[in-house]
């Protein structure tokens, strides 16, 4: 799939710098970062996993 995005001219200098300073193509970089903001969980998932460790923690150590 092919996405264009438009960048302020401040975006793409930074995107640019960042890239020279890291070794790679701009492109390259900004599908790097597409790729690891996917990959994390989403923010709710992440909040409800925490309040039900918190909530069980005392179980969870009888448990083990």
């Amino acid at each position: 799939m092919s996405i264009t995005v438009e960048l302020s001219e401040e975006q793409a200098k930074r995107l640019d710098e960042r890239a020279r300073a890291l070794g790679v193509d701009a492109r390259e970089l900004a599908k790097a970062a597409v790729a690891d903001l996917l990959s994390r969980p989403a923010d709710d998932f992440d909040r409800a996993a925490k309040f039900v460790l918190a909530k069980n923690q005392e179980l969870y150590r009888r448990l083990s």
